[in-house]
Parts: structure tokens; sequence; C-alpha cells
């Protein structure tokens, strides 16, 4: 059975395994935990063993209650609802990992030179379209490369001028 190395990492696969059959009463394990009723924007990513991502969903500012409900939501989300994978089945999940990152709030930069791919994430805006690479992502090793994969993510093309915010998250595996 997976075993997550941090509180963070065992919530998001209770909520998950709660999806394939597993019990429904975890809740109660995390109630008591104060770090988890802060108000936190978080990703959850899933991966397989071999590194190849197989879900990540997040969020860029809380949206629910508290972190703990961010953590249940995006995890079911990154293994069920992520539109680039099926979703996930229970012959899977002993081949996954689950990483979870905590966001700090994003703030507005003015150039690139601001950010740092091993650093910081990067959110590109423009108009609606928004575009999000969380940082230290491997083979990602440059600012531009950063920039130009969130872009394509928003659908954005390489001419067109974007508002850049740049956040740090905390990982947690």
């Amino acid at each position: 059975m997976y075993r997550g190395k941090s509180i963070y990492t065992s919530l998001a696969m209770k909520s998950i395994l709660e999806n394939l059959g597993g019990k429904g009463e975890y809740r109660e394990e995390f109630n008591s935990e104060e770090k988890l009723m802060a108000q936190k924007a978080c990703f959850v990513s899933l991966h397989m063993k071999n590194g190849d991502l197989r879900g990540c969903i997040g969020t860029l500012e809380p949206y629910r209650e508290n972190l703990m409900e961010e953590i249940i939501g995006n995890a079911k989300s990154a293994a069920f609802g992520d539109p680039r994978f099926p979703p996930l089945t229970r012959e899977e999940v002993e081949e996954i990992e689950v990483s979870v990152d905590i966001l700090d709030k994003p703030e507005r930069i003015e150039k690139r030179s601001q950010l740092d791919p091993k650093v910081y994430g990067v959110i590109v805006k423009k108009g609606v379209r928004r575009g999000v690479l969380l940082p230290d992502l491997p083979g990602v090793t440059d600012i531009d490369e950063q920039i130009q994969i969130a872009m394509s993510k928003a659908g954005i093309g390489a001419q067109e001028e974007v508002e850049l915010y740049r956040f740090k998250v905390k990982r947690y595996h």
C-alpha cells in the first residue's frame, strides 16, 4: 500500500483511494491538523514510477474552505479528471507517486530576469487566457523555455505580449 512521506501526500492518496472504493472515513484523522486548516492554493501531481506524468491539477488561489479540501479536490481531479489522461485505475495505484505543491501567493513581475525556473513557478496571462508551469521541473532549465511552455499551455502565441507572475512552492512527496 502507498505510504506518503508527508501528511499532504497521504491525504491526497487517501482521497484517490476513496474514489476507487476505499474507506471514506479518512478525513477525521486529518481534521485536527492545524496546517491543513489554512486557506492555501495547491497542485497535486501524479507520476508513474518511471517519471512519466500521469495527472496534475491545481489551483492558483484557494477556492475551498481550507487546504485539506484543496488537496482532496485536486487529488481526485488529477487522478480522474485531468483531460490529458484517462481516469486512474485500481491497477495503476501501486505504480504512481504523488507530490503536493503548496503555493505562495503569486506576484506580478515586470522582467523575465526576475524568474528562475528552479525557484519560481510562472503564470503567463493574456486577457482571459492563463498558463501555469510549476518550478523545478525536470528538463526545464531556462526562463525562455519555462515561459514558452506556459504560453503554449494557454494557447498564447509566441509573439504575443503577456503579463508575468511568479510564485514559490513547497513541494512534498
